[in-house]
């Protein structure tokens, strides 16, 4: 994992101007690494740094944005991850409402669990992790080798 990290985006329509407003107050950090952000999440967070920072952004600034978390966006990201192109997520889930695509957001959580990718679920933990001291350096995180899944006898 490079000094630059990747950085993925996501809340719930719930929670997106709780993200909105953690990524104006972080937005010097955030600017300092490449952001991936699910549909709706990644435009309004596109305008509220813009916004934000309009005289300090990079002339290669911009997010990469995904579908919608119920239209694909979700198994997207997941997919990311599983080839090694997320280094962390900062997912502002919405435990209180029920959600059409449940599952996949469960599919997202797993995978990153799977693939031992920092993950914060709430301000608080995204606080935590964005202020980390190992943020903003090089880190080579334990990844679990799967041979032994991948070459076992299927029954």
């Amino acid at each position: 994992m490079e000094a630059s990290k990747i950085i993925a985006l996501v809340a719930h329509d719930n929670m997106k101007q709780d993200l909105v407003e953690w990524a104006e107050f972080n937005y010097h950090t955030l600017l300092r690494h490449r952001l991936v952000c699910t549909g709706t999440t990644g435009a309004l967070i596109d305008e509220a740094i813009r916004g934000k920072a309009a005289d300090e952004l990079p002339s290669d600034f911009h997010i990469t944005l995904l579908k919608s978390g119920p239209l694909g966006g979700d198994q997207q990201l997941g997919a990311l991850i599983a080839e090694g192109r997320v280094d962390c997520i900062i997912f502002f889930w919405d435990p209180m409402s029920p959600h059409p695509h449940d599952v996949d957001v469960k599919a997202l959580l797993r995978i990153a669990v799977l693939y031992n990718i920092p993950m914060a679920c709430n301000r608080a933990t995204a606080d935590f992790l964005i202020s980390s001291s190992i943020l903003d350096k090089a880190y080579d995180p334990v990844v679990k080798d799967f041979t032994s899944y991948l070459t076992r006898p299927m029954p």
